[in-house]
C-alpha cells in the first residue's frame, strides 16, 4: 500500500510513518521540516498545510496513493477571553481545510483510495483553555462521517483517532504552559507508538469492513 502521510516530522507522524515502513508499506509524507527518516521506501514532500491550496500541487496528476492518513495537526491554547482569531483560524486551517483540500485532490486525481485516517484528539468532547481547538478536531468528527457516507459504495473506509494525552514535543509546547496536560487515569501518558499501532490496523484488511467511527485511545481519560 502507498500511504499519503501528513505531519510526518515529529510526534505521532514519525511514529506512524516508522510503523508503516516496518510494515512494508510505502509512504509518501509531507511536512514544513524535513523529518528524521531515511528508509527507501519513504519519500518527502516539503509544505506548509496551514496553506492547503499551494501545498497540494504536487498531487494533480500521477496520483496513485491507496490511503491518507492526516497527522498534521497544531493546538493553541487559552481561555475564551483570549480568543485569538488568526490562531483559531490556523487551527481550523490545518485540521479541517487541509485533508478536506488533500482529499478533494485525491479523488480528483482519481487515486485507488482504499483507507482514509484522521488523527483527532480527544479534546473534541471539550477541554478547558482549549475552546478553539476542541473545535477544529470535533470538526474531523463531521468531517469523517459524511465522507464515510459518500464513499461507502466505493469501499473506502474513512476513520478517525482520537489521542489523549501522548508523549511528544506537543505536550511540551510552552505554548500550553496555562493549560499543562493531566496525567490519564491509568498513571502514564500514551506514546506515540500506540496511535500508530492503531492506524495500522485500520488501514488493514481486517479494518476493511470499520468506517465512519472514532477510535478514542486515551488511557482511561474519558471514563
Amino acid at each position: 500500500m502507498h500511504i499519503l502521510l501528513t505531519g510526518c516530522s515529529s510526534g505521532i507522524g514519525l511514529a506512524i510513518a516508522h510503523h508503516l515502513l516496518a510494515q512494508g508499506h510505502e509512504v509518501t509524507g509531507v511536512s514544513r521540516r524535513a523529518p528524521p527518516c531515511d528508509a527507501e521506501r519513504f519519500h518527502w514532500l516539503q509544505a506548509d498545510l496551514g496553506a492547503p491550496d499551494a501545498a497540494a500541487a504536487w498531487l494533480t496528476e500521477g496520483c496513485a496513493f491507496n490511503a491518507l492518513v492526516h497527522a498534521a495537526g497544531v493546538m493553541y491554547t487559552g481561555a475564551v477571553a483570549d480568543y485569538d482569531d488568526a490562531l483559531a483560524a490556523r487551527m481550523w486551517a490545518l485540521h479541517v481545510a487541509a485533508p478536506s483540500f488533500l482529499l478533494k485532490a485525491l479523488l480528483e486525481a482519481q487515486a485507488p483510495l482504499q483507507r482514509i485516517v484522521l488523527i483527532g484528539s480527544r479534546t473534541q468532547q471539550g477541554a478547558v483553555g482549549k475552546s478553539s481547538y476542541a473545535a477544529s478536531k470535533a470538526a474531523q468528527q463531521g468531517l469523517i462521517r459524511s465522507w464515510a457516507m459518500e464513499l461507502v459504495t466505493s469501499g473506502t473506509t474513512v476513520n478517525l483517532v482520537a489521542p489523549g494525552a501522548t508523549r511528544t514535543p506537543m505536550l511540551e509546547d510552552p505554548a500550553r504552559a496555562r493549560v499543562a496536560p493531566r496525567l490519564p487515569p491509568m498513571g502514564r501518558f500514551i506514546e506515540p507508538e500506540e496511535i500508530a499501532a492503531s492506524v495500522a490496523f485500520l488501514l488493514s484488511e481486517e479494518a476493511r469492513s470499520i468506517t465512519g467511527q472514532t477510535l478514542t485511545v486515551c488511557a482511561g481519560a474519558s471514563l
